[in-house]
């Protein structure tokens, strides 16, 4: 079974690696929204894989350091692209969720990344 529960954060951030023409070169900021699953068997006597609480209580962990930052300042983050993010992400909240199975990351409601933690 696979459960999930969804968030948002506010961040600015650059993409120091594109050329100069690319806007994505300077400062410019996202609502991000993560949602972050996990997978694994149900419970026999409680009915649920994991409490809904235990995945905002990890969340609740990394919030701080994304919520109205400049990502670039994160250590591991600075070249944050999507891809790096959820990346990032995943490596901060794996050790508080052992199912954690997946972990999608939109900058846009329209664009986003999935990362099942191989690369």
């Amino acid at each position: 079974m696979v459960v999930f529960k969804e968030f948002t954060f506010d961040a600015a951030h650059f993409l120091p690696n594109v050329p100069d023409t690319h806007k994505c070169k300077y400062m410019h900021g996202h609502t991000y929204r993560i949602r972050i699953f996990v997978e694994g068997p149900l419970h026999p006597e409680l009915g649920w894989v994991m409490d809904f609480a235990d995945l905002k209580d990890a969340w609740k962990k990394i919030e701080p350091v994304l919520d109205h930052k400049v990502l670039n300042d994160i250590p591991g983050l600075s070249n944050p692209t999507a891809e790096q993010i959820a990346i990032w992400a995943w490596d901060q909240l794996k050790p508080a969720l052992p199912l954690l199975s997946r972990i999608e990351l939109y900058e846009t409601p329209s664009s986003g990344v999935a990362y099942t933690g191989d690369q």
